[in-house]
């Protein structure tokens, strides 16, 4: 049975993303048989300049249901700037394959989403699939920054057996290098086929809620903030924000002064409960060539959870047939956003059945890895 080693750009917290939910369900249905999961690096100077309390590194035992014993999550550790260190991306490298042999993982199969895995690639040479879940290139980023992706992503395009995407954007940008498989995003529908309790930090009165990392590549802070003070003064309503928000101070006072609630990160499992009890689910997010490629797994969230929507036209949201769902031009977003919270809308537990669930996805993923296994001389 196959042994899998991924380099995610996420740690493996209680905030599941695409990868934890895959690779959970990989080792539940006994498509793995262990997995090492390599977290993004500690940057501890950067941790000392933002007087944060140091992330603890190295390698622990993931206690993950129905596959105990199974998976290890491994934090390396960036002591210095890669302009000043440009060997540590390879020694962190080496670290992965030394963990992977301590474990006594044979032969694994790499599952690269940090295009920094290229370099645990060159170091194993370990059967790889990219898996492609953001277009960083065509973020807003340093032009050193982008070189560096430019030259790992051509490298994982050479040298990976499977190259897979979850977005049709990303379809769209990628096979004109090479072959892709598409594998989008999903949803565990089961807990929302019940009503959950409200969540007591939601506030009292007419919430409207975005679920996700409030971060400049995705939100537009400044339609945040136009639409937090008409609610205020339309309808006394409160936009509320659940997920990590690694925004710059002063974007986070211009919200916080704008009468938004920044919650910050919660656990999935808690999830369905904020989505069922806000008036109106919001996706402020910029129009970028970056979210262009995206695919928010808060727009199959957002459905489970049969509440009214209102985004900004981008992909996820733009092409929805569902009639909870609306689109609308950045410039006239607060006034749907009030109209919406002002026509209110029972919950229902009748769940679409288009709605794409993550084990469906597992199957999917299970197929490409067995390909990349099956092509291993």
């Amino acid at each position: 049975m196959t042994d899998l080693v991924v380099i995610s750009l996420e740690p493996w917290d209680e905030v599941w993303r695409r990868n934890q939910h895959l690779v959970a369900g990989l080792l539940r249905e006994g498509q793995v048989r262990r997995a090492l999961f390599v977290e993004p690096p500690v940057d501890v100077l950067h941790d000392l300049r933002s007087r944060r309390r140091p992330t603890s590194t190295g390698m622990r035992s993931v206690d993950l249901e129905g596959a105990e014993g199974r998976l290890w999550a491994l934090r390396p550790q960036k002591t210095l700037p890669r302009r000043v260190d440009p060997a540590g991306d390879r020694r962190r490298a080496r670290t992965v394959v030394r963990t992977a042999q301590r474990l006594d993982l044979r032969d694994p199969v790499l599952w690269v989403n940090d295009p920094g895995g290229w370099e645990v690639l060159a170091a194993s040479g370990w059967p790889a699939l990219y898996d492609i879940t953001d277009d960083w290139l065509v973020a807003d980023r340093p032009e050193p920054e982008l070189a560096r992706l430019r030259r790992q992503e051509t490298s994982l395009f050479a040298d990976c057996r499977e190259v897979v995407v979850c977005s049709e954007g990303l379809v769209r940008t990628k096979s004109q290098h090479r072959d892709v498989v598409l594998i989008p995003n999903a949803v565990d529908v089961e807990p929302y086929r019940s009503r959950q309790p409200r969540p007591a930090d939601v506030g009292e009165g007419p919430v409207a809620l975005y679920l996700g990392t409030a971060h400049r590549d995705r939100v537009d802070v400044g339609l945040l903030v136009r639409t937090a003070l008409h609610l205020g003064r339309a309808v006394d309503g409160t936009v509320v924000l659940v997920g990590p928000a690694p925004l710059p101070r002063d974007d986070l006072a211009r919200l916080q002064a704008a009468g938004v609630r920044v919650l910050g990160h919660r656990p999935s499992s808690t999830v369905p409960a904020y989505l069922q009890h806000a008036d109106v689910l919001i996706v402020p997010h910029v129009l970028t060539d970056f979210t262009a490629s995206l695919d928010p797994i808060k727009a199959y969230e957002y459905r489970a959870a049969r509440r009214p929507v209102v985004s900004t036209r981008v992909p996820g949201f733009e092409d929805s047939t569902d009639p909870l769902v609306t689109t609308v031009e950045t410039d006239n977003f607060p006034e749907a956003v009030a109209a919406a919270m002002v026509r209110p809308a029972p919950w229902s537990p009748e769940i679409p059945q288009d709605i794409p669930t993550w084990s469906q996805r597992v199957v999917e993923m299970a197929d490409v890895i067995a390909r990349v296994r099956a092509g291993h001389p």
